[in-house]
């Protein structure tokens, strides 16, 4: 009863003016219990800012009251609760409780992994295309589909963007699967062609993670699968003359949707005469001769 009373919120109502009565029918507190919480901060002398004292004189005054026998029957508060309740609770669990936050409907992407906060987290390959529900505390994130845990991570930093945590059993097994990294990439663009690599490679020095380069070189490499590799290639290769340093797949879809490419393989090549200087006017011109 006492134990719950906010006793700093009864005593700032106090101090702004209201009576016990009003402080107990506005708070849904029970006279007798605000009387209490009152009492213990004038025998102590504390007012609602002294929560500390007033927090010992109210475990005394607690005790006391719960010491205190009945007027109809044996016993006091106290010796019942030893007596009658005590034996029927049961131990606190080991592990303490942890608020937790949940997040319904996240859908897993084809690489086994759902995004939290520009995070990876792995879950189950089984699960790849459908959608989970992630349950988050100050520690760990962990997906659900129903009431069935899936998988469990511990949190990335506050901070860490585009990083990935993958348990080996979320993985599907044999030695076939291979997860994407920039080696595999670069294999996968040399199969294409020396061009193909180029691009790969300028999009990993322009990010400063290569990991975080994987995204885009995978989508230009699997333009691969909507075109032949020759025309990727070529495409490849008019967008590395161009003035872009480090093409994207922005810049090779629309050459090979306009089919720039095969116009590119079929335009003769220009044969730029070679300049020896500059445009020179000459001495006469300056000087108000013939122009």
């Amino acid at each position: 009863m006492v134990r719950k009373i906010r006793a700093k919120l009864v005593l700032q109502l106090r101090a702004e003016g209201l009576s016990g009565r009003a402080i107990a029918a506005s708070q849904g507190m029970s006279r007798k219990s605000i009387t209490a919480v009152l009492e213990a901060a004038d025998a102590a002398g504390v007012v609602w800012d002294d929560i500390a004292e007033l927090r010992a004189a109210i475990i005394e005054r607690v005790a006391a009251y719960n010491a205190e026998p009945f007027q109809k029957r044996s016993g006091s508060r106290a010796s019942v609760f030893a007596a009658e309740e005590q034996p029927l609770l049961t131990g606190l669990p080991a592990a303490a409780y942890e608020i937790s936050r949940w997040v319904y409907g996240r859908r897993v992407g084809r690489n086994g992994h759902v995004v939290w906060e520009r995070n990876y987290y792995s879950v189950p390959f089984a699960n790849i295309g459908t959608t989970v529900d992630l349950r988050i505390t100050d520690r760990v994130i962990q997906a659900y589909r129903g009431t069935e845990r899936l998988t469990s991570h511990l949190l990335l930093p506050e901070g860490a963007a585009n990083e990935y945590r993958t348990n080996d059993a979320d993985l599907p097994a044999g030695e076939k699967y291979r997860q994407w990294d920039p080696p595999r990439v670069r294999e996968w663009a040399g199969r294409i062609g020396p061009a193909a690599v180029a691009v790969v490679n300028r999009i990993f020095e322009s990010v400063p993670v290569d990991e975080q380069g994987l995204d885009a070189a995978l989508a230009v490499l699997r333009l691969s699968r909507r075109y032949s590799a020759e025309r990727v290639e070529a495409a490849c290769r008019l967008a590395l003359a161009g003035r872009v340093r480090s093409p994207r797949y922005a810049h090779l879809q629309p050459i090979l949707a306009t089919e720039q490419d095969k116009a590119a393989g079929l335009r003769p090549s220009r044969d730029e005469p070679a300049e020896h200087g500059g445009y020179v006017r000459g001495a006469e011109y300056y000087a108000g001769g013939a122009k």
